[in-house]
């Protein structure tokens, strides 16, 4: 035995606030592109355009937008966010797909609408912790009526890793979105790779939840 704590049901860590004043920058993000650090992305891609639906997502790197179009082959177009000094909004020439190159932050200010799914995919853990309480407002004020939210976190040792990926416990989902949002824990999944050695950690879960109208 490597003494590699292997239990679904293991208890998350105590201290929710030992990552709270870690903060990455937005250019320190669009630099992990640039010198592909990006064990975060995922080579494929879920299948929502595929099946018919409107997918518009939010991501701050150009590169990673361009290299999304690129994988999938898709053609696409570009035009700037009038709202949003200096970004851009891509969109696939079938018209179903739109990525939107800007700060999550500023998303409020492109009028998008509501949304009846929302797939947070690497999103909230990826959040500097101190900004989690703006993000969740932003994200709440963009659900529609009977809205179902998808939220990928993780779950590991934090005082040996500062992310991110940054840890994301229940208890801070149920305090930024308790109010609003029914939720429920879907699955437990064993996540850890030999690559995560390097961080210093000895087990990694992710966990998936579905945020629901209360």
């Amino acid at each position: 035995m490597d003494g590699r704590r292997t239990s679904l049901d293991i208890e998350e860590y105590p201290n929710t606030e030992v990552q709270k004043n870690q903060v990455l920058t937005l250019e320190e993000w669009q630099d992990k592109w640039v010198n592909h650090n990006t064990a975060f992305h995922q080579e494929q891609g879920h299948q929502f355009a595929d099946r018919g639906h409107s997918v518009i997502g939010v991501e701050i790197s150009e590169l990673g937008i361009r290299e999304f179009f690129t994988e999938q082959n898709l053609s696409y177009s570009e035009e700037p966010i009038t709202e949003i000094p200096g970004a851009k909004v891509f969109k696939s020439s079938s018209g179903n797909i739109s990525l939107y190159c800007c700060s999550i932050f500023d998303l409020p200010r492109t009028n998008i609408g509501k949304f009846d799914r929302i797939w947070d995919r690497g999103a909230l853990v990826a959040i500097n912790p101190g900004d989690r309480k703006c993000y969740a407002d932003i994200m709440s004020s963009l659900l529609g009526k009977k809205f179902q939210y998808l939220m990928c976190v993780l779950s590991y040792d934090p005082t040996k890793h500062p992310g991110p990926p940054f840890y994301v416990p229940q208890a801070e989902i149920e305090r930024l979105f308790g109010k609003i949002c029914n939720i429920h824990c879907l699955e437990k999944v064993d996540a850890f790779e030999e690559r995560h050695k390097s961080w210093g950690i000895d087990y990694l879960f992710e966990k998936l939840y579905l945020l629901t109208e209360k």
